[in-house]
């Protein structure tokens, strides 16, 4: 493809033209899987670091063999083919090795969102069915083994959970910042099983029997196989897990790298959480197939962010708007941030000033944008690196190789550019459905094979996407995407509340943020300040509304529905006018 960079063996940072190398050349062919993209790296760059983390530091013939020891724990535990085995844990070399011990094993990943409470990561295990959980032993102050306990009826298929130690020390906590850690060896908590203990188990395997089981599953696995179930609640509230494959992931994520120049050398500082594919596609399993050094970070604050780019020379930093904005608005003095050479960015509005900012005030060579749903990998449209700045900050770029992206209306018909309709996908990126949903899957994958994003839009000639609306009334916090209808049906589990709409209302940091109408019962008396409160002691952060209104009533239409467009227009009433 005209924008491919990637392939050739650079130092970080490096300019002028690299040579590729027989590892380079190797290397354009494109996995089946991802346990074969690690066994690529494996063979291509032994000794390059593949994962930095804290005073750890794993080269990829490392990193290669921590995987396949955590492999050979999980069939000793009872684990086979097409089980799935969970992760609830911060970002963390540990967490890197188990999802790819997990691929090895040919077991299928389910990622847990690390901000989840009890009730909400208990839903994910029970409708996924997952056999085994790896948790971390706290983070931030939470404890997530004794939040699970909480919630454990119903979790029968559940048969063990692995304990992940907390990190030493508490970073800071930044309430809206994608955040990691770096766990290791888990104390003796009963109901759990320690790291140490697990691992120990594939230690057992004189004759090679358990390693035996490993290649074989390994080998067994094709590109059409499901690699992780990623659950997205969408707007009804009832979790759905998005089957996602090995070969679209490595596919996908062989033409990301491409686009935005991801190469072999480059030093990835990662933010975005490993439960999103934000953070497992396109930053794990990137970096694996391009040969990149991934350095998982925690809690996102300015001053450990560029001491970290300064320190390890790192050439890309990923993230929604709100981190650059941040950064930029910050005292930077001090800081050599001379190797920072590509930055990727979505998930919200960008603003024109913002991309224009990145390239003048920190010498970004590389600023794109990209648009895409757990439905399609993550990924489906994306900017390219010599695209002007009007057309990175105001579209999300046009489809990447081999998927196809239409405007249509109602009816399905394309529409022609500048035309506002339905944003639909078609191509090897679409997940193989929602595991267990058959219905789910059907309202949205249509019998020709479009996926059906909700997402309004207009496309302009070049086939350049700009997302205008949202039919199913997500909105998006720093990155993160909520849901209303989920929202809506925590706040009326309070029991002093009859009503309640949530909409996504502007915010200058996070993008938006959630604002609750709620109508209380008769005789109730129902304080702003004290939902909040409560929310925030039982949803995940970004979830929370960071302000509520009582009202006598939600403006309904015919059919008894909320009318949202008029609490928006109660707020910004020059919208009115448009």
């Amino acid at each position: 493809m005209d924008e491919a960079v990637g392939g050739t063996a650079a130092s970080p940072g490096a300019g002028g033209t690299a040579v590729p190398t027989d590892a380079a050349r190797a290397a354009e062919q494109i996995p089946a899987t991802i346990p074969a993209a690690l066994a690529r790296a494996a063979a291509s760059w032994p000794a390059a670091e593949a994962v930095v983390d804290g005073e750890e530091r794993l080269t990829f013939a490392g990193l290669d063999a921590r995987s396949a020891a955590v492999a050979r724990a999980l069939v000793a535990s009872g684990v086979r083919a097409g089980d799935r085995v969970s992760v609830w844990a911060p970002n963390s070399a540990a967490w890197v090795q188990v999802a790819l011990g997990i691929y090895r094993a040919g077991a299928v990943l389910v990622p847990v969102n690390s901000r989840f409470k009890g009730q909400e990561a208990a839903r994910v295990l029970r409708t996924s069915g997952a056999r085994l959980a790896f948790l971390v032993d706290g983070f931030l102050g939470t404890d997530y083994l004794a939040m699970l306990a909480e919630h454990r009826e119903g979790l029968d298929a559940l048969d063990e959970i692995v304990l992940l130690a907390a990190p030493g020390g508490e970073p800071r906590a930044d309430d809206e910042a994608p955040h990691g850690s770096q766990p290791a060896a888990g104390p003796d908590r009963p109901g759990a099983t320690r790291w140490d203990e697990f691992l120990a188990r594939g230690e057992r395997d004189p004759d090679g029997t358990l390693a035996a089981a490993v290649a074989a599953s390994t080998a067994a696995l094709g590109g059409d196989d499901v690699s992780d179930i990623v659950f997205t609640s969408g707007t009804t509230g009832a979790p759905k897990g998005a089957m996602l494959t090995h070969g679209a992931s490595t596919r996908v994520y062989t033409a990301w790298s491409d686009v935005v120049g991801l190469r072999h050398g480059d030093r990835y500082l990662l933010v975005y959480p490993f439960f999103h594919t934000a953070g497992l596609k396109s930053g794990m399993l990137a970096c694996i197939l391009k040969g990149a050094t991934l350095l998982p970070h925690p809690v996102f604050d300015v001053p450990s962010v560029m001491q970290k780019v300064t320190e390890e020379r790192v050439t890309m930093l990923p993230g929604p708007p709100a981190i650059y904005q941040t950064i930029l608005g910050s005292d930077l003095t001090g800081y050599d941030l001379s190797s920072w050479r590509l930055a990727v960015t979505g998930a919200a509005a960008v603003p024109v000033e913002l991309v224009r900012r990145l390239r003048s005030e920190l010498g970004l060579r590389t600023v794109v944008t990209g648009y895409g749903l757990t439905e399609t990998t993550g990924t489906s449209t994306m900017c390219r690196h010599d695209d002007d700045p009007e057309v990175v900050a105001r579209t999300s770029g046009r489809a990447i190789p081999g998927v196809e992206v239409r405007v249509v209306d109602d009816g399905g018909t394309p529409l022609p550019p500048g035309t506002p309709g339905e944003i639909v996908i078609r191509g090897y990126n679409i997940m193989k459905g929602y595991f267990d949903n058959p219905e789910a899957t059907a309202e949205v994958i249509d019998a020709d094979g479009w996926l059906h994003s909700g997402d309004i839009g207009i496309q302009d000639a070049a086939g350049n996407v700009t997302i205008t609306d949202r039919k199913k009334d997500m909105f998006i916090v720093g990155g993160f995407n909520a849901y209303p209808a989920e929202i809506e049906a925590a706040l009326l589990e309070r029991g002093d509340l009859v009503q309640a709409a949530v909409i996504g209302i502007p915010d200058d940091r996070l993008g938006e943020v959630g604002m609750a109408f709620v109508v209380p019962r008769v005789g109730a008396a129902v304080d702003p300040a004290e939902v909040i409160a409560w929310s925030r002691a039982r949803m995940a952060n970004y979830k929370v509304p960071r302000r509520v209104e009582v009202v006598d009533a939600l403006p309904l239409n015919a059919t008894g529905k909320v009318v949202k467009y008029e609490l928006r227009a109660r707020l910004l009433p020059h919208r009115l006018a448009k």
